[in-house]
């Protein structure tokens, strides 16, 4: 094993070594080689490297303002759902509006409570079923055991009967559905 600086003592002083660490001005017109290439190749290199960092940031800023794009849209067009999102229901309303309108009428015009009575109920059975046909179903609450993710007690008293307590004794409003989702809690009393 030799050691280097018996190395650099054993080296002629007539040789000359190439010194890479240089701080000589270079003429602009020489190129600098990089690892023995031709200067002309190194030009291209970096030309290519340029031309295609430039190509990269292109693609990215397009990538980048289509995504924008598609969040504006996409935000625009859920606003637009939920502004009209009611529209369906409404319209299919209209009609038992028109059938109220006629009921006030005919109350102002006739004496007759039965033919009145039945109207009404009439208009009631038509709007029930115009809001279950968009997925609204009333709850059963009555008679059945409490159940905190669909009833709200309001209060409780004693039990009429044992086979009544921790169930559901009176409704005091009814809850309801949509599409199987619970929008409405009963409002119950429970027997204790």
């Amino acid at each position: 094993m030799t050691n280097p600086e018996q190395m650099d003592e054993q080296s002629t002083p007539d040789t000359q070594q190439a010194d890479n660490l240089t701080t000589d001005e270079l003429n602009t017109d020489e190129a600098v080689t990089v690892n023995g290439g031709d200067p002309a190749e190194t030009g291209s290199a970096t030309d290519k490297t340029t031309s295609e960092l430039a190509e990269l940031k292109d693609k990215y800023l397009r990538l980048y303002a289509d995504f924008e794009n598609f969040r504006r849209r996409t935000a625009k067009e859920k606003l637009d759902m939920i502004n009209s999102a009611n529209e369906g229901l409404l319209k299919s309303l209209i009609p038992v509006i028109d059938d109220f309108e006629r009921a006030k009428q005919s109350m102002d015009s006739t004496d007759d409570i039965t033919a009145v009575k039945e109207g009404v109920d009439l208009i009631y059975t038509k709007f029930t079923k115009t809001l279950e046909s968009k997925g609204l179903k009333p709850m059963v609450s009555k008679g059945e055991p409490f159940d905190a993710d669909l009833h709200e007690s309001i209060t409780q008293f004693p039990a009429p009967s044992p086979d009544l307590k921790g169930k559901v004794i009176d409704e005091v409003e009814k809850g309801y559905y949509l599409n199987d989702k619970v929008i409405r809690f009963a409002k119950v009393i429970v027997g204790n």
